[in-house]
């Protein structure tokens, strides 16, 4: 048996390295809110990003980890790669609100990384939509 997904096609390599990121970034953020002030780095950031707040952005990225880490090995599967492209959506509207709303994001470093893997994704799970799913 494999430790890679048995698909083809390229999708499911990039899921995985999401969700490798995606757990660094959940151990990053229960070590320390240091990570998340750095991702959040905005005008209200300093009173609004506490420990508690860099472990519950840590808990959101875990289960995003999960449920693109199960889509990466059923790519096939309308359900799990519906829920995977919605753990981008939410990630992209969270993100607006928080730079546009909320203020505790700033154009920059912070937000570049986010921005550019939910896009991508985004795009990408939309275009190959027919390909993957039967």
């Amino acid at each position: 048996m494999s430790m890679l997904p048995e698909s083809t096609g390229l999708l499911p390599y990039w899921l995985l390295v999401v969700v490798a990121f995606s757990v660094l970034n959940t151990v990053q953020c229960y070590r320390s809110a240091h990570f998340a002030r750095r991702t959040f780095n905005g005008p209200s950031s300093k009173t609004e990003v506490t420990a508690f707040a860099g472990r519950l952005f840590g808990s959101w990225s875990f289960l995003s980890a999960l449920i693109r880490l199960y889509a990466a090995y059923h790519i096939n599967d309308e359900h799990l790669y519906f829920l995977a492209l919605c753990t981008y959506l939410i990630v992209l509207t969270q993100f607006t609100g928080e730079l546009l709303v909320y203020g505790t994001l700033k154009v920059g470093t912070g937000l570049a990384p986010p921005l550019f893997v939910a896009t991508t994704s985004v795009v990408w799970m939309l275009t190959q939509w027919s390909f993957y799913v039967n």
